[in-house]
């Protein structure tokens, strides 16, 4: 403590007085360097040379594709619509609110007001809302889906001259390489155009509920979520699919897209307007498990796989043709029912394969299929009956 008292206080307070008197020196050369060096990067400022704008350059005629892309956009768009899905909520105090649980496209299908979309867009909703291209919005009332091919159809009430029809075209020509446009409303952008070419054919893409969805026609035109349900339309404004899924690792764009084929919409929509759901061909059958059918198969020697078929309906088509389902006999033995291993040639291995097979042909149209009974294989021709 003595030898702390013995330092003089007057000469510390000297040397903060000067180091303080630094600092200030210092600052105040940072401060002039500063505005010096802003006046050289600025070229003097006021003092510099004027700088009037440029001369715009003529351009020109936009290119004949630009002007075509315009024009399909310009008669397009006014059919493309921003799908809300909505969910109904009691608050507090059991006042029902509306919540938006997600979004989508779809497109004015005919002079009825109804929208094509895709199921997962108004999957789970409590009502949904349609936005047109003038930004009105009206409400919708659901006509009818088909989850197992993700497509959906809902009506509105707005003047039929909000709502012109999209043109139809066809997927069975399309080639790779054939330029595609897609409109929607990625992340909620509505009316977003985006251009591409078909990059492959007959891809094939699961629904929601698993279903295999076949023939699908993949595209790099970038579509987004948000993009679900939009058309997809070739260079003359046709409709020739319905915009679906895309394959990404981070769920955003990534040059692979994919869209229900117009061929397949035009054969389910008009079912969903009539019936409210989809009328698949089918056998009236019904079949067991992909696991159930593989024991059965191994037990019994059958390679290749197959469909076994545990009950036929009756009066459905199956039960015309004679197909067997699967019974005990009177001394309460099982007797496996016909294993159907091919339809039109075409090899049936699994409960998923029967199902796709099947959905290439219409209702009414007749089949034969290829079936083994009592270890021998032969032909029965079946005519396809409606199946729910």
């Amino acid at each position: 403590m003595a030898s702390y008292e013995t330092y003089p206080y007057t000469p510390r307070r000297r040397r903060g007085a000067g180091a303080l008197l630094m600092v200030v020196l210092i600052l105040v050369a940072a401060a002039i360097g500063v505005v010096v060096g802003r006046r050289v990067w600025s070229g003097g400022g006021a003092l510099g040379p004027t700088a009037p704008p440029r001369t715009v350059a003529a351009r020109g005629d936009l290119a004949e594709d630009e002007k075509a892309t315009i024009e399909l956009f310009r008669t397009s768009s006014p059919s493309v619509v921003h799908v809300t899905n909505i969910g109904l909520q009691r608050d507090f105090f059991f006042n029902v609110q509306n919540i938006p649980q997600g979004m989508g496209t779809g497109f004015v299908w005919d002079d009825q007001g109804n929208i094509v979309t895709n199921f997962h867009v108004v999957a789970n909703a409590d009502a949904a809302q349609v936005t047109l291209a003038d930004q009105t919005t009206w409400e919708a009332s659901l006509v009818g889906v088909a989850p197992d091919r993700d497509l959906a159809v809902v009506r509105i009430k707005a003047p039929r001259d909000k709502r012109p029809a999209l043109p139809i075209g066809t997927s069975s020509d399309l080639r790779v390489g054939q330029r595609v446009f897609a409109i929607g409303n990625p992340f909620g952008l509505d009316q977003s155009l985006t251009t591409g070419v078909i990059s492959a054919l007959g891809r094939q893409i699961d629904s929601m509920t698993g279903h295999a969805i076949r023939d699908v026609i993949q595209t790099d035109a970038a579509i987004n979520p948000g993009n679900s349900g939009g058309p997809l339309l070739d260079s003359a404004g046709r409709l020739i699919g319905v915009n679906t899924a895309i394959a990404s690792p981070s769920g955003a764009y990534a040059g692979v897209g994919f869209a229900i084929p117009v061929d397949t919409v035009n054969r389910i929509v008009p079912d969903l307007i009539r019936y409210g759901k989809s009328q698949r061909p089918g056998l009236g059958v019904e079949t067991f498990s992909d696991e159930v059918a593989f024991e059965v198969l191994r037990r019994l020697g059958v390679r290749g796989g197959g469909v076994v078929i545990s009950t036929v309906v009756p009066g459905t088509a199956a039960a015309r043709a004679g197909l067997r389902p699967t019974r005990r006999d009177e001394n309460g033995y099982i007797l496996v029912g016909d294993i159907i291993t091919d339809v039109n040639d075409k090899p049936v291995k699994s409960q998923r394969d029967l199902s796709a097979v099947l959905d290439e042909y219409k209702i009414g149209d007749a089949v034969t299929l290829t079936v083994v009974r009592d270890g021998k294989p032969r032909k029965i021709p079946v005519t396809l009956q409606p199946v729910g």
